[in-house]
């Protein structure tokens, strides 16, 4: 099946269109007077009509930063929508009334007092307190975007949440999504000339300080669920604390839902702090008497179990990722039918919730229970299955019940083998008392951890680690030395990183030659940083011309930018591995890939309206695909924009799946492993970790040599997605790169037992063991013989 997808080669595509939210609309007079991209070609270059709003404005008799919560309610309640000049709907005003019952709203005059006489404020809201939604519009009011020309920006640590709260923010000032409110995540901006209001990942604005160091778009940046401590958020705190030094104008907000905010108050110097409470209700704790040996199993005989027993509410399970999550929502989905016949429960909607869900169904967990099947029976229950951004990045009406096994996933680095990995692993006791809290915000609830009290109390720490300690920080050195930081050892991060970790990353980037021997960005590095990839991933993207296949690993690293296409349901994988099998390719996992992307598109060209039955067949993931072609145009777009050419090797040419194997070593060349004497056992060439491949492979068995995307840790060490190579093609493609304190031409020599022949720098095999280090025909220091 390895050939039966040819590619078309050669010929650049056009630009791909805009985003379908960027919607466009012809402007009236009054809207392009108060275009925030015109505003500073007024008088006031800093604050476009100056502070206080021109006379036809619907802010008239306001003046910004002085605006008073009964202001700010007087336009709220005005028939005219202040920021689109249409009448207010009467949606508008049932979710005002709705809006002003949160806890927050109770401290909105507060809330502006400590605003308006402080550059920094930290917030701390409890969940459900309404802080997300509430605080950056009350901002809005009191900051007059259209008269500034500056924006708003909300981040977020996760997409999922940066989506369905920029919608639920529109739908609340009666806007549409894209226009007055936005939202920007990786791979996906949903903004536009309008808006005023960005909610953004965390990451994304971090990208956006690259080309702008003191981000003068803004007027305010608030980094919502500070207690999260991604690494893009602790990067942008250190930022945004150098970036007040320099602009007085800026205001910063820091909310935390976690009442450990002195540590945000004292890294700020003191910033003022400013509690809300959340709406909660007492909340009943259950804990296991023994430790459950299969915690996915235990949790769905939970929710049946409340389903079958418990009071009218819904409930919300906590597993660790999307395959977990999806077998859980289907088991659950068909015990549920059964328990409606046999103990007249009554109906049961399971909705699943991870980040690569799309938003129409991320919005399906919004939705209200079923009612009772008949009159007089026994109401319908909610489900919601979700990873952790449920425990404080979102909050669901109607949720008594909470299932919570006690794990999440978390990415952990080791620096001294220099493996990063996504593990299972225990929560903290704060994302445990968290997770309870979701379960009393409408009335008292119940927490079913399905750990022992004695686990909770002992086992578990305090709080989760910051991420900044326990990742790879390759891509986080790379992104500080675009904007601009010089001393990375002194810069003024909240919980500073081992110095090994910092040395492993600097390490890493000037073996991709990202950064020279001093430590400075190289053009390679500048480039590579404007890629929203890993550094390993943008070096291979930006070198594929020089290999004639820059559209084939295009595709490949888009699809590794995205969750895994093949399917493989626990009740059907025979079949699932037989339909893998068709677009195996024997050389290795990345070319089965782009075998199976060819297909997609191919039956896309001839078949639209059967691409999701023919996904579903083929045991593929539309979504993800989809997913993966949405990627594709954007990282298209990238490369065009700086001239990265868009080329193919001819498919019928015998150096077609050569050269992008070669391409993908060139920034995978640091994960390579060799085949030990034993067989089955390869050895990782950078930290020398004996490994198997795992058995999701199709390479075949003959390669000696393979380089890896993944490095999984189970009960055993597996490499996965893994592609075979030739040794040679390291000389050429890592010359930089120190192997056990040698170079790797020595180092390399030495492992093959090569014969030494003056300064030959490429490798080839001569016969069936026998190895001689030649450079091109004829070779003046050994006279060996080429064999390709």
């Amino acid at each position: 099946m390895s050939d039966s997808y040819e590619p078309k080669a050669g010929k650049r595509a056009s630009a791909d269109a805009d985003d379908s939210c960027r919607k466009k609309s012809k402007k009236s007079d009054r809207e392009e007077k108060y275009n925030p991209y015109l505003a500073h070609l007024d008088q006031d270059s800093t604050n476009g009509y100056g502070d206080e709003p021109p006379p036809d404005s619907p802010f008239s008799g306001l003046k910004r930063r002085a605006t008073t919560a009964t202001q700010a309610a007087k336009v709220e309640d005005s028939a005219y929508n202040p920021f689109t000049g249409k009448a207010h709907s009467q949606q508008y005003f049932k979710i005002l009334e709705t809006r002003r019952g949160l806890p927050v709203h109770k401290q909105r005059q507060e809330f502006l007092d400590k605003y308006q006489s402080t550059q920094i404020l930290v917030f701390v809201g409890e969940t459900g307190s309404g802080k997300t939604t509430q605080i950056p519009q009350y901002v809005v009011y009191d900051e007059m975007p259209k008269m500034t020309g500056k924006l708003i920006a909300c981040t977020q640590p996760r997409r999922v949440a940066a989506m369905s709260v920029a919608q639920r923010v529109a739908d609340e000032m009666d806007v549409s999504l894209g226009e007055e409110v936005g939202y920007s995540v990786r791979f996906d901006d949903c903004s536009g000339p309008k808006t005023l209001l960005k909610y953004m990942t965390d990451g994304m604005l971090l990208r956006e300080a690259m080309h702008d160091h003191d981000m003068s778009r803004y007027s305010c940046i608030i980094l919502d669920e500070a207690h999260e401590r991604t690494l893009a958020t602790d990067i942008l705190m250190a930022l945004l604390k150098q970036i007040a030094g320099r602009r007085s104008d800026l205001k910063i907000i820091v909310m935390s839902a976690t009442l450990d905010a002195q540590k945000f108050q004292k890294y700020f110097n003191d910033a003022p702090l400013l509690p809300v409470p959340g709406r909660t209700h007492p909340v009943e704790i259950f804990y296991t008497p023994e430790p459950e040996r299969d915690y996915v199993e235990a949790a769905i005989r939970t929710v049946l179990q409340i389903h079958a027993s418990e009071d009218e509410g819904d409930i919300l399970l906590f597993l660790t990722g999307e395959d977990e999550i999806e077998d859980a929502c289907r088991k659950i989905s068909l015990e549920a039918d059964e328990l409606q016949r046999e103990v007249d429960a009554g109906p049961l909607v399971v909705y699943p919730l991870y980040g690569t869900l799309p938003p129409h169904q991320q919005q399906k967990i919004f939705d209200k229970a079923p009612g009772p099947l008949r009159k007089g029976g026994r109401p319908g229950r909610k489900v919601v299955v979700s990873t952790n951004i449920a425990e404080t990045s979102l909050t669901i009406d109607g949720i008594v019940y909470v299932v919570d096994p006690g794990f999440s996933k978390q990415k952990i680095y080791n620096p001294r083998i220099r493996v990063e990995s996504l593990l299972v692993s225990p929560i903290s006791k704060a994302s445990a008392q968290q997770r309870a809290g979701r379960a009393g915000r409408t009335r008292p609830g119940k927490c079913f951890r399905l750990y022992t009290e004695k686990a909770f109390k002992s086992e578990l720490i305090e709080q989760t680690y910051p991420e900044i300690l326990r990742s790879n920080l390759a891509n986080t050195v790379l992104e500080l030395k675009k904007l601009g930081v010089v001393d990375l050892v002194h810069f003024d991060l909240m919980d500073p990183p081992a110095p090994e970790t910092m040395m492993r990353a600097l390490e890493e980037l000037n073996y991709l030659a990202c950064l020279d021997d001093d430590g400075e960005l190289t053009t390679l590095g500048g480039l590579a940083s404007e890629f929203p990839l890993d550094p390993s991933l943008a070096v291979m993207l930006i070198s594929s011309p020089e290999f004639y296949c820059s559209n084939e690993i295009l595709s490949i690293t888009s699809l590794l930018s995205v969750p895994q296409i093949f399917v493989r349901p626990a009740n059907n994988r025979k079949r699932a591995d037989e339909m893998k099998s068709h677009f195996s390719h024997p050389d290795g996992d990345h070319l089965t890939l782009l075998n199976a992307y060819h297909a997609f598109k191919g039956q896309a060209a001839s078949d639209p309206d059967s691409l999701k039955t023919w996904c579903h067949e083929h045991f593929l993931s539309f979504r993800h695909l989809s997913s993966a072609d949405s990627v594709r145009a954007q990282l298209k777009r990238i490369m065009e924009t700086h001239g990265l050419e868009l080329v193919s090797t001819p498919f019928e040419d015998k150096n077609y799946y050569t050269n992008i194997r070669r391409a993908l070593l060139s920034g995978f060349f640091m994960q390579v492993a060799m085949r030990e004497s034993s067989g089955k056992i390869y050895r990782t060439v950078k930290d020398e970790q004996g490994v198997m491949i795992h058995p999701s492979t199709v390479l075949r068995a003959d390669f000696d040599w393979v380089l890896y995307n993944e490095f999984v840790l189970t009960s055993k060490q597996y490499i996965r997605t893994c592609t075979g190579i030739r040794p040679e093609w390291l000389l050429t493609l890592a010359s930089r790169w120190q192997v056990a304190g040698k170079s790797l031409a020595t180092w390399l020599r030495q492992v093959l037992g090569l014969f030494q022949h003056g300064w030959c720098e490429d490798v080839v095999r001569c016969g069936a063991a026998a190895w001689v280090d030649v450079v091109d025909l004829p070779c003046s220091s050994c006279n060996a013989l080429t064999i390709l």
